[in-house]
Order: structure tokens, then C-alpha cells, then sequence
């Protein structure tokens, strides 16, 4: 399963270092961020927001879970 900032970050063939030095993060913690393990900022989720030109909203980048194909996971 892929985070939707993960999604588009793929779409986009981009790498983590590159998404990272244009939002002025750390590259472990935009993998966090990515992964859904570490909740970000509403300041770090518009900066990435932004630099996708709004085709991953905010929302998405604040609860990635909601947002995430559940379809082949077990019930």
C-alpha cells in the first residue's frame, strides 16, 4: 500500500533527496512522512502540497490512512 504523497512522488519520478531539498526537510523525516509513520506539520504538508502544485492535497499528506487503497488487505 502507498501513501498518496508517495504516489505522486513516484508519478512525478522523483527522488526522495530532490522532494526533500525543495521543501527544506530532512530526508528521513519526509520517509516517515511518506511511509505514514510520523505525522507532519500543517506548515511541512502545504510546502509539499504546493510543490506538487495541489495534485496531493494537504489532507492527504496529514492523514495518508484515509487516503490509502485498503483493498487487498486481510479483514
Amino acid at each position: 500500500m502507498e501513501t498518496p504523497l508517495r504516489k505522486m512522488r513516484m508519478e512525478k519520478k522523483l527522488t526522495m533527496s530532490e522532494v526533500a531539498l525543495a521543501v527544506h526537510c530532512d530526508v528521513g523525516n519526509l520517509s516517515r512522512i511518506e511511509r505514514g509513520v510520523q505525522v507532519t506539520s500543517l506548515d511541512m504538508a502545504e510546502k509539499l502540497s504546493k510543490f506538487f502544485g495541489g495534485l496531493v492535497t494537504e489532507m492527504q499528506i496529514l492523514y495518508p490512512h484515509r487516503y490509502m487503497d485498503h483493498k487487498n488487505t486481510a479483514a
